[in-house]
């Protein structure tokens, strides 16, 4: 019998004892069947991409990268995953965890190549005609940004900004609590 899973939300059935198609897929993934891994990296794919393009931007070189590095590192955290939550949940957290690590790999990287020259973190002032240049440039000093941030403070605004997560939400797919959330957000704006 095939799973067939679509990336929308199927709740519980009567008392929250059904499992939905999507979990059973997880769980069945996480219990070694190929066949349920193969179909929830299927449906999970186009979300995580999603994701990573929202933290990395589109032009990242890496992107590509990042999401294949997400659905492996989804492959192998399985065998951890409780059933707690969704698995679009579980997955989106490792995705913005990867999305974040390329941006500070790439930015490390980067710097390397430039032998010691600064780079410029801040684009110069440019004119801008109209609201569209004007979102680009905020997700690209939001994403440098993500760069120079400890871990843990760059994923919860990711989460926050990037994904448009409420604090509670990021605490219950971080599994931290709600107000370390809180302090990673505000340290985060602080900076």
């Amino acid at each position: 019998m095939a799973l067939v899973v679509s990336e929308q939300r199927i709740e519980r059935g009567p008392g929250g004892t059904t499992p939905t198609p999507m979990l059973a897929l997880a769980r069945a993934a996480a219990g070694g069947d190929s066949v349920a891994t193969g179909q929830l990296l299927r449906a999970l794919a186009p979300r995580l991409g999603r994701v990573v393009r929202a933290v990395l931007g589109g032009t990242h070189p890496d992107v590509d990268d990042a999401v294949q590095q997400s659905l492996i590192g989804l492959v192998q955290a399985l065998p951890a995953f409780r059933g707690d939550c969704e698995p679009l949940g579980y997955a989106t957290i490792i995705a913005v965890r990867t999305a974040v690590a390329t941006r500070k790999r790439s930015r490390t990287d980067q710097s390397r190549r430039e032998d010691g020259v600064e780079a410029d973190l801040m684009p110069g002032p440019r004119p801008s005609p109209g609201d569209e240049i004007a979102a680009k440039r905020r997700k690209e000093l939001l994403r440098n940004l993500l760069d120079n941030l400890p871990t843990e403070q760059a994923e919860a605004i990711a989460m926050r900004v990037v994904l448009g997560w409420s604090i509670k939400e990021i605490a219950v797919h971080s599994g931290a609590p709600l107000n370390t959330v809180r302090s990673r957000l505000r340290l985060a704006k602080e900076r």
